[in-house]
Protein backbone atom coordinates (compact mmCIF):
# COMPACT_ATOMS: atom_id res chain seq x y z
CA UNK A 1 0.00 0.00 0.00
CA UNK A 2 1.39 3.41 -0.98
CA UNK A 3 1.43 6.22 1.58
CA UNK A 4 0.93 9.99 1.58
CA UNK A 5 1.50 11.94 4.79
CA UNK A 6 2.04 15.46 6.13
CA UNK A 7 0.87 17.10 2.90
CA UNK A 8 -1.52 19.82 1.72
CA UNK A 9 -3.70 19.58 -1.38
CA UNK A 10 -6.14 22.02 -2.97
CA UNK A 11 -8.16 22.47 -6.13
CA UNK A 12 -10.13 19.86 -8.04
CA UNK A 13 -9.65 16.09 -7.67
CA UNK A 14 -6.03 15.96 -6.42
CA UNK A 15 -6.19 12.24 -5.55
CA UNK A 16 -8.89 11.17 -8.00
CA UNK A 17 -9.23 7.41 -8.63
CA UNK A 18 -6.47 6.44 -6.18
CA UNK A 19 -6.08 2.79 -5.22
CA UNK A 20 -4.51 1.02 -2.23
CA UNK A 21 -3.44 4.21 -0.50
CA UNK A 22 -2.81 5.28 3.11
CA UNK A 23 -3.38 9.01 3.67
CA UNK A 24 -2.25 10.42 7.02
CA UNK A 25 -2.19 13.98 8.41
CA UNK A 26 -3.15 15.57 5.10
CA UNK A 27 -5.13 18.79 4.69
CA UNK A 28 -7.45 19.05 1.70
CA UNK A 29 -8.10 22.74 1.20
CA UNK A 30 -10.90 24.42 -0.73
CA UNK A 31 -11.85 22.59 -3.89
CA UNK A 32 -14.08 19.72 -4.95
CA UNK A 33 -13.92 15.93 -5.05
CA UNK A 34 -10.48 15.57 -3.49
CA UNK A 35 -10.57 11.78 -3.07
CA UNK A 36 -13.32 10.73 -5.47
CA UNK A 37 -13.76 7.33 -7.20
CA UNK A 38 -11.17 5.65 -4.96
CA UNK A 39 -10.76 2.12 -3.64
CA UNK A 40 -9.01 0.54 -0.64
CA UNK A 41 -8.11 3.67 1.32
CA UNK A 42 -6.96 4.26 4.89
CA UNK A 43 -7.55 7.92 5.77
CA UNK A 44 -6.29 9.03 9.20
CA UNK A 45 -5.92 12.38 11.00
CA UNK A 46 -6.89 14.39 7.91
CA UNK A 47 -8.69 17.71 7.54
CA UNK A 48 -11.26 18.25 4.80
CA UNK A 49 -12.18 21.83 3.88
CA UNK A 50 -13.69 21.44 0.40
CA UNK A 51 -16.91 19.94 -0.96
CA UNK A 52 -17.62 16.33 -1.93
CA UNK A 53 -14.23 14.86 -0.91
CA UNK A 54 -15.12 11.16 -0.59
CA UNK A 55 -17.72 10.38 -3.23
CA UNK A 56 -18.00 7.00 -4.96
CA UNK A 57 -15.36 5.28 -2.83
CA UNK A 58 -15.23 1.57 -1.94
CA UNK A 59 -13.60 -0.16 1.05
CA UNK A 60 -12.51 2.93 2.98
CA UNK A 61 -11.40 3.41 6.61
CA UNK A 62 -11.61 6.96 7.97
CA UNK A 63 -10.20 7.63 11.46
CA UNK A 64 -9.65 10.76 13.51
CA UNK A 65 -10.55 13.16 10.70
CA UNK A 66 -12.12 16.63 10.79
CA UNK A 67 -14.71 17.71 8.24
CA UNK A 68 -15.06 21.51 8.37
CA UNK A 69 -18.06 23.63 7.38
CA UNK A 70 -16.80 23.76 3.82
CA UNK A 71 -16.87 19.96 3.49
CA UNK A 72 -20.61 19.80 2.94
CA UNK A 73 -22.07 16.69 1.32
CA UNK A 74 -18.71 15.04 1.99
CA UNK A 75 -19.47 11.34 1.53
CA UNK A 76 -22.05 10.13 -1.01
CA UNK A 77 -22.52 7.02 -3.18
CA UNK A 78 -19.84 5.03 -1.34
CA UNK A 79 -19.77 1.44 -0.06
CA UNK A 80 -18.06 -0.52 2.71
CA UNK A 81 -16.87 2.41 4.81
CA UNK A 82 -15.75 2.43 8.45
CA UNK A 83 -15.51 5.82 10.16
CA UNK A 84 -14.42 6.38 13.78
CA UNK A 85 -13.28 9.20 16.05
CA UNK A 86 -14.24 11.89 13.55
CA UNK A 87 -15.75 15.35 14.01
CA UNK A 88 -18.11 16.67 11.37
CA UNK A 89 -19.41 20.25 11.34
CA UNK A 90 -20.74 20.13 7.78
CA UNK A 91 -24.30 19.16 6.78
CA UNK A 92 -25.61 16.55 4.35
CA UNK A 93 -23.17 13.76 5.15
CA UNK A 94 -23.85 10.31 3.68
CA UNK A 95 -26.26 9.68 0.80
CA UNK A 96 -26.94 6.44 -1.05
CA UNK A 97 -24.40 4.44 0.98
CA UNK A 98 -24.14 0.66 1.29
CA UNK A 99 -22.36 -0.76 4.33
CA UNK A 100 -21.50 2.15 6.67
CA UNK A 101 -20.09 1.73 10.18
CA UNK A 102 -19.80 4.77 12.47
CA UNK A 103 -18.16 4.70 15.90
CA UNK A 104 -17.46 7.56 18.34
CA UNK A 105 -18.22 10.26 15.79
CA UNK A 106 -19.57 13.73 16.62
CA UNK A 107 -21.75 15.66 14.18
CA UNK A 108 -22.50 19.28 15.09
CA UNK A 109 -24.58 20.07 11.97
CA UNK A 110 -26.54 16.97 11.00
CA UNK A 111 -29.00 18.67 8.67
CA UNK A 112 -30.14 16.17 6.02
CA UNK A 113 -27.54 13.61 7.08
CA UNK A 114 -27.81 9.87 6.35
CA UNK A 115 -30.35 9.71 3.52
CA UNK A 116 -31.12 6.52 1.59
CA UNK A 117 -28.34 4.53 3.26
CA UNK A 118 -28.47 0.75 3.61
CA UNK A 119 -26.71 -1.44 6.13
CA UNK A 120 -25.76 1.21 8.73
CA UNK A 121 -24.18 0.38 12.11
CA UNK A 122 -23.65 3.09 14.74
CA UNK A 123 -22.02 3.06 18.15
CA UNK A 124 -21.46 5.95 20.59
CA UNK A 125 -22.29 8.71 18.10
CA UNK A 126 -23.84 12.13 18.67
CA UNK A 127 -25.87 14.13 16.15
CA UNK A 128 -26.81 17.78 16.81
CA UNK A 129 -28.98 20.09 14.68
CA UNK A 130 -30.31 16.90 13.11
CA UNK A 131 -33.12 17.81 10.73
CA UNK A 132 -34.40 14.98 8.55
CA UNK A 133 -31.66 12.60 9.68
CA UNK A 134 -31.86 8.91 8.64
CA UNK A 135 -34.42 9.66 5.94
CA UNK A 136 -35.37 6.45 4.08
CA UNK A 137 -32.51 4.48 5.63
CA UNK A 138 -32.84 0.71 5.94
CA UNK A 139 -31.21 -2.08 7.93
CA UNK A 140 -29.93 0.21 10.70
CA UNK A 141 -28.46 -0.98 14.02
CA UNK A 142 -27.58 1.68 16.61
CA UNK A 143 -26.12 1.50 20.11
CA UNK A 144 -25.79 4.52 22.41
CA UNK A 145 -26.57 7.27 19.94
CA UNK A 146 -27.78 10.75 20.83
CA UNK A 147 -29.92 12.62 18.30
CA UNK A 148 -31.12 16.21 18.79
CA UNK A 149 -33.30 17.77 16.11
CA UNK A 150 -36.46 17.14 14.10
CA UNK A 151 -37.95 14.56 11.75
CA UNK A 152 -35.55 11.69 12.47
CA UNK A 153 -36.01 8.28 10.84
CA UNK A 154 -38.84 9.26 8.52
CA UNK A 155 -39.66 6.44 6.09
CA UNK A 156 -36.91 4.28 7.65
CA UNK A 157 -37.09 0.49 7.39
CA UNK A 158 -35.79 -2.33 9.60
CA UNK A 159 -34.24 -0.30 12.43
CA UNK A 160 -32.95 -1.53 15.81
CA UNK A 161 -31.84 0.96 18.49
CA UNK A 162 -30.42 0.32 21.98
CA UNK A 163 -29.59 2.57 24.98
CA UNK A 164 -30.04 5.85 23.14
CA UNK A 165 -31.48 9.35 23.59
CA UNK A 166 -33.65 10.61 20.74
CA UNK A 167 -34.83 14.19 21.25
CA UNK A 168 -36.52 14.81 17.94
CA UNK A 169 -39.92 16.13 16.92
CA UNK A 170 -41.94 14.07 14.42
CA UNK A 171 -39.58 11.09 14.63
CA UNK A 172 -40.31 7.73 12.98
CA UNK A 173 -43.13 9.02 10.76
CA UNK A 174 -44.17 6.33 8.28
CA UNK A 175 -41.30 4.11 9.46
CA UNK A 176 -41.59 0.33 9.20
CA UNK A 177 -40.29 -2.52 11.36
CA UNK A 178 -38.57 -0.50 14.10
CA UNK A 179 -37.58 -1.83 17.55
CA UNK A 180 -36.14 0.43 20.25
CA UNK A 181 -34.77 -0.85 23.57
CA UNK A 182 -33.95 0.96 26.83
CA UNK A 183 -34.03 4.45 25.31
CA UNK A 184 -35.59 7.87 25.84
CA UNK A 185 -37.70 9.17 22.96
CA UNK A 186 -38.94 12.72 23.29
CA UNK A 187 -40.59 15.20 20.94
CA UNK A 188 -44.04 15.96 19.62
CA UNK A 189 -45.95 13.47 17.45
CA UNK A 190 -43.65 10.47 17.78
CA UNK A 191 -44.22 7.60 15.38
CA UNK A 192 -47.29 8.78 13.48
CA UNK A 193 -48.38 6.59 10.56
CA UNK A 194 -45.69 4.01 11.31
CA UNK A 195 -46.07 0.24 11.10
CA UNK A 196 -44.65 -2.46 13.37
CA UNK A 197 -43.11 -0.09 15.90
CA UNK A 198 -41.96 -1.84 19.10
CA UNK A 199 -40.67 -0.01 22.19
CA UNK A 200 -39.13 -2.03 25.03
CA UNK A 201 -38.39 -0.41 28.42
CA UNK A 202 -38.41 3.04 26.85
CA UNK A 203 -39.42 6.42 28.25
CA UNK A 204 -41.71 8.48 26.02
CA UNK A 205 -42.16 12.25 26.24
CA UNK A 206 -43.97 14.86 24.15
CA UNK A 207 -47.55 15.54 23.19
CA UNK A 208 -49.69 13.19 21.08
CA UNK A 209 -47.27 10.28 20.77
CA UNK A 210 -47.82 7.09 18.80
CA UNK A 211 -50.96 7.91 16.84
CA UNK A 212 -52.18 6.30 13.61
CA UNK A 213 -49.82 3.34 14.13
CA UNK A 214 -50.43 -0.20 12.84
CA UNK A 215 -48.87 -2.94 14.93
CA UNK A 216 -47.68 -0.81 17.86
CA UNK A 217 -46.16 -2.66 20.83
CA UNK A 218 -44.96 -1.16 24.12
CA UNK A 219 -43.34 -3.42 26.72
CA UNK A 220 -42.73 -2.08 30.24
CA UNK A 221 -42.44 1.52 29.08
CA UNK A 222 -42.97 4.77 30.99
CA UNK A 223 -44.58 7.98 29.79
CA UNK A 224 -43.77 11.56 30.75
CA UNK A 225 -46.52 13.82 32.08
CA UNK A 226 -46.51 15.79 28.82
CA UNK A 227 -47.16 12.64 26.74
CA UNK A 228 -50.86 13.37 26.47
CA UNK A 229 -53.52 12.32 23.93
CA UNK A 230 -51.60 9.15 23.17
CA UNK A 231 -52.47 6.30 20.79
CA UNK A 232 -55.19 8.02 18.77
CA UNK A 233 -56.44 5.64 16.05
CA UNK A 234 -53.62 3.17 16.73
CA UNK A 235 -53.67 -0.62 16.88
CA UNK A 236 -51.73 -1.08 20.12
CA UNK A 237 -50.58 -3.69 22.62
CA UNK A 238 -49.03 -1.87 25.59
CA UNK A 239 -47.86 -2.41 29.15
CA UNK A 240 -46.97 0.91 30.80
CA UNK A 241 -45.47 1.49 34.20
CA UNK A 242 -46.76 4.47 36.15
CA UNK A 243 -49.36 7.00 35.09
CA UNK A 244 -50.54 7.90 31.60
CA UNK A 245 -51.72 11.50 31.31
CA UNK A 246 -54.34 10.78 28.65
CA UNK A 247 -55.29 8.16 26.09
CA UNK A 248 -57.48 9.20 23.17
CA UNK A 249 -59.51 6.93 20.88
CA UNK A 250 -57.20 3.96 20.31
CA UNK A 251 -58.60 1.87 17.48
CA UNK A 252 -57.93 -1.64 18.77
CA UNK A 253 -55.73 -3.75 21.04
CA UNK A 254 -55.04 -3.70 24.76
CA UNK A 255 -53.42 -1.01 26.95
CA UNK A 256 -52.46 -1.76 30.54
CA UNK A 257 -51.07 0.97 32.81
CA UNK A 258 -50.83 1.53 36.55
CA UNK A 259 -53.11 4.56 36.27
CA UNK A 260 -54.62 7.12 33.88
CA UNK A 261 -55.41 10.78 34.43
CA UNK A 262 -57.88 10.76 31.53
CA UNK A 263 -59.32 8.31 29.02
CA UNK A 264 -61.04 9.91 26.03
CA UNK A 265 -63.42 7.73 24.01
CA UNK A 266 -65.73 9.92 21.96
CA UNK A 267 -67.84 9.90 18.80
CA UNK A 268 -64.72 10.23 16.61
CA UNK A 269 -63.31 6.82 17.51
CA UNK A 270 -62.60 4.61 14.49
CA UNK A 271 -63.80 1.05 13.99
CA UNK A 272 -63.49 -1.44 15.45
CA UNK A 273 -63.09 0.82 18.50
CA UNK A 274 -62.67 -2.16 20.83
CA UNK A 275 -59.33 -1.45 22.54
CA UNK A 276 -59.28 -2.75 26.11
CA UNK A 277 -57.90 -0.17 28.56
CA UNK A 278 -57.19 -1.36 32.09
Amino acid sequence: MDRIENAVYGGERPLYASRDLAIDNVTFQEGESAVKECRNLQVTNCRFEGKYPLWCCTNTVVKGCHFTEGARAAIWYSADMEMSGCKVIAPKMFREMDGLRLKECYFTDSDETLWDCRGVELEDCRFEEAKYIFMRCSDVKANRINVEGRYAFQYARNVEIHDSILETKDSFWEARDVTIYDSTISGEYIGWYSRNLRLVRCHIAGTQPLCYVEGLVLEDCTMDADADLAFEYSDVQATIKGNVTSVKNPRSGHIHADSYSQIILDQNIKAPGNCVID
